[in-house]
């Protein structure tokens, strides 16, 4: 999953409001935003929102808007795992924190440890977000909800259209072509890359078992021998835009669409036999002090122009959860918009196997690495 950009902060809790400066303009704090910020603006000294979120929600152009809007500054530090993110919850008081933005199938976890407050069907614009997004085996917990739906992506296949074949893009087999050999980077994250293999093999993720990972495996093993490079975001995204690889293995649009304006050869797709779906969800603490605000601010993220801004953050673009997100058509055309219905049927929410399987996976994933 796209989470390349390191913590910034110690991991005590939150200090000041740190920016991370984007080539990309601050997008205007118009009419439109105003209306979707609508509450009374702030006359008390200026109050704070403390947020734990994705590199991507830490914008300037996301939050910049909402902070003139309400009259509150926001403090925001990024985290890459959820287990970094539970122990910096551990490390902090209650009530340090407010808004949340975590991995939805890491939802059910964290709500059942009690850190998460119940939000109410009628605050979000269900009617809005992509109906497959809604998704109750993640975001709802015992009929409760938890967490919205903000963000999503694949993992799937990137590549250079330039050199490579649109044909053989479109099949999984892609993976271990030989004509593309020591030009193959390979995404470091085994779950969705497993899962990846698992599928040109004719194998759900769901129907992952001990059983089906001998023969991916010896899949992985093959493509190691092709491969140019095996690594996290950064690196496999420099192989791409140096040269030195054509094709990332559970690649896609959080990898190659927001360097597409100054590498135009760079696209993304999912073959056939589809691909891996990632999605990330904003939650509340439930012992945060400013329910109020943190709901505002949600609902901020989750509107049209809230989507926008957070779709294309410099630190990785991908699909907005709100279908009437206002974005321009080469924007629309970078993330493959027109596609996505395709895509979405056509694509597999994460599966998160149980201890044992998790276990299994990445011993496999650790001979890989070394062979």
């Amino acid at each position: 999953m796209p989470r390349p950009v390191a913590d910034r902060r110690p991991a005590s809790g939150p200090t000041a409001s740190v920016r991370r400066l984007g080539r990309r303009r601050f997008l205007q704090a118009g009419a439109a935003a105003a209306a979707a910020l609508a509450a009374p603006r702030i006359v008390r000294a200026q109050e704070e929102l403390n947020i734990l979120v994705w590199c991507d929600n830490i914008d300037p152009k996301l939050l910049g808007p909402f902070e003139e809007a309400a009259g509150v500054r926001i403090n925001a530090k990024d985290y890459q795992e959820t287990g970094a993110a539970l122990a910096i919850l551990e490390q902090s008081q209650p009530g340090d924190w407010d808004v949340f933005v975590v991995d939805s199938a890491d939802v059910r976890r964290v709500a059942q440890r009690g850190l998460l407050a119940e939000l109410k069907d009628s605050d979000i614009p269900w009617d809005d977000i992509f109906p497959e997004l809604r998704a109750p085996d993640f975001h709802y917990v015992d009929g409760k909800l938890y967490a919205a739906p903000e963000k999503f992506g694949y993992n799937a296949i990137a590549f250079n259209n330039e050199k490579v074949d649109a044909a053989d893009v479109q099949t999984a087999a892609i993976m271990w072509n030989t004509k593309y050999s020591d030009r193959i980077a390979i995404y470091d994250y085994y779950i969705p890359t497993m899962e990846m293999v698992g599928l040109a093999m004719g194998t759900r993720p769901n129907e992952l078992d001990e059983e089906k990972l001998g023969p991916i495996r010896d899949k992985l093993l093959e493509m190691k021998q092709l491969a140019s490079v095996i690594g996290d975001v950064p690196t496999v995204q420099n192989a791409m835009v140096t040269g030195s690889a054509d094709i990332i293995v559970a690649g896609g649009e959080f990898a190659v669409a927001g360097l597409a304006s100054e590498s135009p050869w760079l696209d993304w797709t999912i073959p056939r036999e589809g691909g891996i779906r990632w999605m990330q969800a904003i939650a509340l603490f439930a012992d945060s002090k400013k329910h109020d605000l943190g709901l505002r601010f949600l609902q901020y993220v989750l509107s049209p122009q809230g989507q926008a801004a957070l779709a294309t953050a410099e630190c990785y673009w991908a699909m907005p959860a709100n279908s009437k997100t206002e974005l321009g058509e080469a924007e629309r055309k970078r993330l493959r918009w027109d596609e996505q219905d395709g895509f979405i049927k056509n694509s597999y929410p994460y599966f998160i196997p149980d201890e044992a399987l998790d276990k299994k996976m990445l011993e496999v994933w650790t001979e890989f690495l070394q062979a």
